[in-house]
């Protein structure tokens, strides 16, 4: 779950993303995604679902999240307890594959990207037995597909810069830079006029994008998980919208 303050809320309310809202962006920024210097994604439908689903896993988690008792709220996606985390992940690609395997093998990927990315410090062996069991899956899905390793591994890069801005527009990060985005470098989020954003250089196929999800607020922190479950059951909806544009002279 991505957790937040509330920027339109009193003291102490926050938002609650869940983790599938989150994924949501990233698949609509990769159906965008696409220009002369910035080729579309390829295999397209296979990459984009890939995208829009790399948080499967947490998606029953985010129904009846923990309580982190330290500030009264969801734990966020960052502050889950570690074998929680690598619990989730090691079934998240294959909750994927009855549907489609190269979007299995991206979303495979993702979680292993992240964990060789931002090594773990705690539950070591536990982090170890799942990055082997994964990278086992991963094999055996590239020799199913016969995938050339350049394209699955440009197009992994890709569902991690799609989850980077997603995270970017949720979470309120901009100004913010990107992590290197290959043959690309790093893209910078910036605030625009009239309340949007751009990304510089500019990657999609037209001057402007909309992207939207949904999200729940909340009046403040709990005392006990079953008050945060009845918050949540309570809480109303909210949608979430960005209009990114191009910057000028793009």
């Amino acid at each position: 779950m991505l957790v937040r303050d509330d920027p339109a809320g009193p003291e102490g309310a926050w938002l609650a993303i869940g983790q599938p809202a989150h994924a949501w962006v990233s698949g609509q920024a990769a159906r965008a995604w696409g220009n002369a210097d910035f080729p579309s994604p390829d295999p397209w439908e296979e990459v984009c679902l890939a995208a829009e689903q790399h948080d499967v896993g947490m998606a029953a988690w985010d129904l009846a999240p923990a309580l982190n008792p330290r500030t009264g709220r969801a734990f966020a996606f960052a502050e889950m307890p570690r074998p929680v985390h690598v619990e989730l992940w090691s079934h998240a690609a294959e909750r994927l594959l009855a549907q489609s395997r190269y979007a299995a093998l991206l979303v495979s990927l993702h979680g292993t990207t992240l964990y060789e990315r931002y090594p773990a410090t705690t539950d070591l062996e536990r982090v170890r037995a799942y990055l082997e069991g994964q990278r086992a899956f991963q094999q055996a899905l590239r020799r199913s597909l016969q995938a050339p390793p350049e394209e699955v591994d440009r197009n992994r890069e890709l569902v991690f810069f799609w989850d980077w801005l997603s995270l970017a527009l949720c979470l309120d990060w901009a100004p913010a830079g990107s992590p290197p985005l290959p043959g690309a470098g790093t893209l910078r989020l910036v605030p625009a006029d009239g309340g949007a954003l751009t990304l510089d250089p500019w990657p999609f196929g037209r001057s402007e994008v909309r992207l939207r999800a949904e999200g729940r607020r909340l009046p403040g922190p709990f005392e006990s998980e079953a008050e945060l479950h009845a918050g949540l059951a309570r809480a109303p909806w909210t949608a979430l919208e960005w209009r990114l544009m191009a910057p000028s002279g793009d």
